[in-house]
């Protein structure tokens, strides 16, 4: 099976007996060798102290009393928010147990971009495996945010990331420019054809996906959920594209994004939605939970509907973390 999403950390990390990821002490140094942390050459000797300590022992107790010594402020509020990850990282039995405690408890003071980064990792363990590229690129809607255009009728996401650096470096070719195409236009779109080379390049995110004409895609991005569930919450789950809501008395929606929420609230209330939100809505899913055991009694066996959308200047961020908290489930002992 070819290997991908080295960048994950995956190997940073190893496996328990329910099959969650126990943080090592790799995994830590990994994370104190972001350049945020390693200390500029004008750092204090007090910073000096403390990163050369913490390398030697990744999970060593700080007191507040040396990070108050920091003569930095940046630096105090760069290590006061790394040890408070950190921590919530060690007192768990697993990243996916952390990332759990994160969404249910309060990520106050964490970055969203570490966030982003505990669900690459917990993605990169629930899709092991994964022999479909399709899959895995759809997947990375849940930790890279991505951009929408429209390109010969087909509605594609690419990463945002590549393209504000694409725009922001004025890279397109002059050709590009000249036509007024978009710098997706220069990527590589993920098909049957391609399919193959996803997993040499799976670590540089330049694959751009066709959420719009590709029913792949849609059907990847379905088993992403199922997936993402079944190792998280451990419920099983059936997840299925559909082109509209045609459901008059649906009971439970989940929005996948800030801006699904809002157009899913404004439906839900009665109110009228313009033709300009709605356009904005990319896919809807219908999810049904499985084992009625594990169902809220108040959905009363009906499904539940997913909106994925995009924001009025096509920025799409999914939030992975409101199927944890917005779905119809009674609580068991998952992850």
């Amino acid at each position: 099976m070819p290997e991908f999403w080295v960048s994950s950390g995956h190997h940073l990390t190893r496996r328990d007996a329910g099959g969650g990821l126990v943080v090592t002490d790799e995994f830590l140094l990994a994370y104190l060798a972001r350049p945020e942390l390693v200390p500029p050459e004008e750092a204090c000797d007090a910073e000096r102290a403390l990163y050369a300590a913490l390398l030697a022992d990744p999970r060593r107790r700080v007191a507040p009393a040396e990070v108050a010594a920091l003569a930095d402020a940046d630096a105090r509020e760069n290590w006061e928010m790394i040890l408070a990850f950190r921590d919530r990282l060690l007192a768990a039995r697993s990243v996916e147990a952390a990332y759990l405690d994160l969404v249910r408890n309060g990520a106050a003071g964490t970055p969203p971009l570490f966030l982003n980064q505990l669900v690459h990792l917990i993605l990169r363990n629930a899709l092991d495996g994964c022999d479909d590229p399709y899959t895995l690129r759809a997947a990375e809607l849940f930790f890279r945010p991505q951009r929408a255009s429209l390109s010969n009728g087909s509605l594609l996401l690419a990463d945002a990331e590549l393209i504000d650096e694409a725009e922001g470096a004025g890279r397109p070719s002059p050709l590009v420019a000249m036509l007024g195409r978009e710098p997706v236009s220069e990527l590589d779109v993920l098909t049957a054809d391609n399919a193959w080379t996803y997993w040499s390049r799976s670590d540089a995110f330049s694959m751009a996906l066709n959420l719009g004409s590709d029913p792949k895609s849609r059907e990847g991005l379905a088993r992403v959920i199922e997936a993402f569930l079944r190792h998280l919450m451990a419920v099983e789950v059936a997840v299925a594209p559909i082109p509209a809501i045609e459901d008059r008395d649906w009971r439970w929606f989940v929005g996948l994004d800030a801006e699904g929420t809002r157009i899913g609230n404004a439906l839900w209330r009665g109110e009228a939605v313009d033709s300009t939100a709605s356009e904005r809505v990319l896919a809807l899913f219908r999810l049904a939970i499985l084992d009625p055991a594990r169902a809220d009694p108040r959905i009363e066996g009906r499904p539940v509907y997913l909106l994925l959308a995009m924001t009025p200047d096509r920025l799409v961020t999914m939030k992975p973390q409101n199927l944890i908290a917005g779905l119809p489930l009674v609580a068991t002992g998952e992850a």
